[in-house]
């Protein structure tokens, strides 16, 4: 299933009411406008999308593209769901013990992309972990956004129950074939959850497609993902304003201020954060990334931010570095060259020196405009 595939002329009538921007972002001597649109019913998240163009029309024909592309992938990276003539990481799940399942290619090259990486990196990232992170899920799904008295009973899963869970977890029983397009888990009890990965994964995905296809200025936010493409053509800017979120601000209050603000073209941006889904248990924040060497939850960080030129990757390394210590993290993503933002707990901020060009307040970067002007995107995790 290719992208342009769904380029169409118009755009269905929900969409075609979502639509904002207008004539905001003309420019007489650029010939460019500034639109932007957002989808609510893939990866259980808002996408949105701010891009230039010639005219609206063309614009909805690359809007409806990059909606229908994602709502495919949506399906096909779904662990709780299946969906009529899909095989996708449900279908895999279900059939652990069984029987290898045929994929698509998209799913077969992104589960290729995750193991890889979760080789490379030693494990501290386990697509295979999916048995102890559905423990997790439901005690955040019950006590969401509560905060529970430290010795509470049944306020997390037990040590035993856990450790029970992570027996089926081997990344060596995740077998994946690509001469005939299947994957397979060897053992009963195994499942896939590929939510360190999969939303980054495909927004490049998709971000590579539509380039392809002829939009090139444009930027593309999955929730804590961003990928961005050539500079706005609004005749001012060089690159992109990518705010990041502040993780002791109110991830609620859409006035709360940025930490700080990325200047970036054809990059990526991914944040991963302890801010969004958890529960309290006394000061402990029990949220959604979970260690696979302690089966509890990372506490190194509040918050931790990926810029490089792979949106799969950055979503990947966000989770990566998050649940590593910090002179083992900053070590690593000095050796792949990627820029990183940590956020510690006690209001620290440390970066990779890579990073200070890009950074607006801390490093002095600008994006020929004022400070005041606005953002393309605040970054949540």
């Amino acid at each position: 299933m290719k992208l342009k595939w769904f380029l169409c002329k118009g755009l269905c009538l929900l969409l075609s009411l979502c639509l904002l921007g207008g004539c905001a972002g003309k420019k007489p001597d650029t010939g460019y406008t500034r639109y932007s649109t957002e989808f609510y019913d893939t990866f259980d998240t808002i996408i949105q999308v701010i891009g230039y163009t010639e005219t609206q029309e063309e614009f909805v024909g690359y809007a409806e593209a990059i909606h229908q592309r994602f709502a495919y992938l949506s399906q096909l990276y779904d662990r709780f769901y299946e969906y009529a003539g899909v095989n996708n990481i449900c279908t895999i799940n279900k059939n652990a013990g069984v029987a290898p399942v045929e994929v698509a290619p998209e799913l077969l090259e992104m589960l290729s992309f995750a193991k890889d990486w979760c080789e490379k990196t030693d494990g501290r990232v386990n697509i295979a972990m999916g048995p102890p992170l559905e423990i997790w899920r439901k005690y955040r799904e019950k006590y969401a956004g509560m905060a529970l008295a430290e010795g509470t009973p049944d306020a997390c899963p037990t040590v035993e129950e856990l450790e029970a869970a992570s027996q089926h977890t081997s990344l060596d029983k995740v077998v994946i074939d690509r001469g005939a397009g299947t994957v397979f888990l060897e053992e009963e009890g195994m499942s896939l959850d590929v939510g360190a990965v999969a939303k980054g994964y495909a927004a490049q995905m998709v971000a590579n497609e539509i380039y392809e296809a002829g939009f090139k200025s444009f930027t593309i936010s999955a929730g804590g993902n961003v990928v961005t493409g050539d500079p706005p053509l609004d005749g001012v800017r060089n690159s992109w304003g990518i705010g990041i979120q502040d993780p002791f601000a109110d991830p609620n209050d859409p006035q709360s201020q940025s930490l700080d603000v990325l200047f970036v073209k054809n990059q990526c941006v991914v944040t991963s954060g302890d801010y969004r889904q958890f529960y309290m248990v006394g000061e402990r924040y029990i949220h959604h990334i979970i260690d696979p060497q302690t089966l509890q939850p990372a506490n190194h960080y509040r918050a931790l931010s990926i810029v490089t030129d792979d949106s799969g990757l950055a979503d990947f390394l966000s989770t990566c570095l998050f649940v590593m210590e910090y002179e083992e993290g900053r070590k690593l993503a000095e050796e792949l060259g990627v820029m990183a933002l940590w956020v510690f707990p006690d209001g620290r901020v440390e970066y990779t020196g890579n990073m200070l060009s890009i950074m607006r307040d801390r490093g002095g970067a600008t994006s020929a405009i004022p400070k005041k002007s606005f953002l393309d995107f605040f970054i949540r995790a």
